[in-house]
């Protein structure tokens, strides 16, 4: 017998239906929205029920009723990186026009924290994107079992199969390294980027792949930073190079402030390369040659390829992003080496 719950003037929500129907809360859900996979006789409860009480279901209401929060993860290393917030707003530029609410979560790079994240807001999200990640392996690969839908953007990992949407990063410093070619430089030092990053691996392989064309190379482990750039000059410059090809733009803007400390004349003295392609670069002195690395359109094939996985459960391909060299005033022909 159907249990009777009278009108009040309380708020009627769901539960409210689904306790007058004698239903659970799932099964209004699915009616309401014209879901055709429920009995006829409990449809026809629940619409009454629902008539009776003059209720009108949210759409809050029915997403927490099937399992949606709408609400989606975003894990990112180093939110003080203006790259990083540029690709986050091209997620959330997307994501809204989803009625999803973004929470971004900044591991500071750190590998612990960033998998304990992971952890955290599997539970509390429809979805969750990782940018560059910097988790070992193992435990990346362990995210295929991940119960939430992930897509990664900027890490390729050889038999890990999840989602990514990525940067071709060595195309872009082959690239690169070609322009240094042509201006007569044949020994460069290399700025490289923060541990665990798959684009600093990508960026140093373009580079030692460029030492059969002649561009002989000195690696400098530093970082991604103003700072790492502008501590880590006089090593790079140790080996008597050309150009110093930096990580990203941040390094970049290091280097060039401490060589002009130094004297040392950007580019008559010294080329500069930069990579990302972040506001500032063009407005530095000189401007910076650089690769111009998509942000916006990163986070928004990002989400797009999150949402076609979150709404159809299938593995998603998603194509890999070219990225563009853009020559500025940083970069000119070698010095001679007398």
């Amino acid at each position: 017998m159907t249990a009777k719950v009278k009108k009040r003037d309380a708020k009627v929500t769901i539960h409210t239906v689904a306790k007058q129907a004698n239903v659970s809360i799932a099964t209004v859900s699915r009616v309401l929205s014209g879901s055709s996979t429920v009995r006829k006789d409990l449809a026809d409860r629940v619409i009454a029920a629902a008539e009776e009480l003059s209720y009108v279901p949210s759409a809050s209401a029915q997403n927490l009723a099937i399992g949606k929060t709408l609400t989606l993860g975003v894990i990112v290393p180093d939110l003080s990186n203006p790259y990083f917030p540029r690709v986050i707003k091209g997620i959330e530029k997307k994501a809204k026009e989803s009625d999803y609410t973004t929470i971004i979560a900044d591991s500071e790079g750190d590998a612990a924290a960033e998998l304990s994240m992971v952890n955290r807001l599997s539970s509390k999200v429809d979805g969750l994107i990782l940018i560059s990640p910097r988790m070992d392996k193992v435990d990346f690969k362990n995210l295929e079992n991940s119960k939430v839908p992930i897509v990664v953007l900027n890490r390729i990992d050889s038999g890990v199969g999840i989602t990514n949407v990525s940067v071709d990063n060595f195309s872009a410093m082959s690239e690169l390294c070609g322009l240094l070619l042509t201006l007569g430089h044949k020994k460069v030092s290399f700025l490289n980027g923060p541990e665990g990053s798959w684009q600093r691996e990508e960026r140093k392989r373009a580079i030692s792949n460029s030492e059969k064309y002649g561009l002989e190379s000195v690696t400098i482990e530093a970082g991604g930073t103003i700072q790492s750039g502008y501590e880590n000059f006089e090593l790079a410059m140790e080996s008597k190079p050309t150009a110093i090809i930096c990580f990203n733009d941040l390094v970049a803007y290091g280097v060039i402030t401490r060589a002009k400390e130094l004297g040392i004349r950007i580019p008559q003295d010294l080329s500069v390369t930069g990579f990302d392609d972040i506001e500032f670069a063009q407005y530095s002195s000189p401007s910076l040659t650089t690769i111009q690395s998509p942000q916006g359109p990163l986070g928004i094939i990002g989400w797009e390829t999150l949402f076609e996985k979150m709404q159809t459960g299938n593995s998603v391909t998603a194509p890999t992003i070219k990225a563009t060299m853009i020559v500025r005033e940083s970069t000119g022909p070698a010095k001679s080496q007398d």
